[in-house]
């Protein structure tokens, strides 16, 4: 099987060499525990060390805000915009705008927009720059606006089996609001390839990350917590640190 090359240092290795190509894989976490540096981080290294053209789509955060602070870690997003080698979608507005949402040049009206609708635009945008790998940031936006289960079910299949359709390989991130491990299991990941959990919680006084490889189909993988840091050149997980001993309740809830 191929892998793909995270670019974070040290989870490559827990992963023996990278994720599987053309899969979707689900990045869960809280606030502040990186799930945008992560995305970033992987657009960009398959830009600069594999050649592999990106898309990001912006659920939550305002595109200009986000160029801005991946400025600081050292990726010049408007650069590889310029040069055809990154797409961003701003697809911000669907959270904040009341009425009509516009996504690039297509305006749809808020009450009619599906998870169809973005699908379309990812396609095009993704075919157009021959893009390689795609992130979606964070699908938590778009579900929330379905109100029964199956429905939320029913539209993250039909976006996973859309871009999986495209051949990329996908990262897609969901936000865990726990603070500890003890937490719920989102219906997201029973259905996505593989889930990779970014904990950010409090040890004592101590403010711990650590990172957990809870699902890998097709390749054996390291499943111990293992603690992580941003850095100024962003994510870093110590693959070969002790894994973290927690004294907290290690349990999931299903939903």
């Amino acid at each position: 099987m191929r892998k793909v090359q995270t670019g974070v240092k040290g989870l490559d290795e827990m992963l023996g060499g990278g994720i599987p190509s053309g899969r979707s894989i689900l990045v869960c976490g809280g606030p502040g525990s990186g799930k945008t540096i992560f995305g970033i981080q992987f657009l960009c290294n398959g830009i600069t060390e594999s050649g592999e053209n990106g898309l990001y789509v912006s659920l939550d955060e305002n595109t200009e805000h986000l160029k801005q602070d991946m400025a600081g870690f050292g990726w010049d997003l408007e650069k590889l915009e310029e040069k055809h080698r990154l797409a961003i979608i701003d697809a911000s507005p669907i959270r904040t705008v009341p009425g009509e949402v516009r996504i690039g040049e297509l305006k749809i009206g808020k009450r009619d927009f599906s998870m169809l609708s973005l699908i379309e635009i990812i396609k095009a945008n993704a075919k157009k720059i021959k893009a390689k790998r795609i992130v979606v940031d964070p699908i938590t936006t778009l579900i929330v606006q379905y109100p029964d289960n199956s429905e939320k079910r029913n539209a993250v299949l039909d976006l996973l089996e859309a871009i999986s359709s495209l051949g990329t390989t996908n990262i897609i991130t969901t936000e865990n609001r726990a603070t500890t491990l003890m937490r719920r299991v989102s219906m997201e990941e029973f259905l996505a390839h593989g889930v990779m959990v970014l904990h950010v919680f409090h040890e004592g006084r101590e403010l711990v990350r650590a990172l957990q490889i809870e699902k890998m189909r097709g390749i054996a993988h390291d499943q111990e917590i293992r603690p992580y840091r941003i850095t100024d050149k962003g994510l870093v997980v110590y693959s070969k640190e002790s894994p973290l001993i927690v004294r907290t309740e290690m349990s999931t809830i299903p939903t």
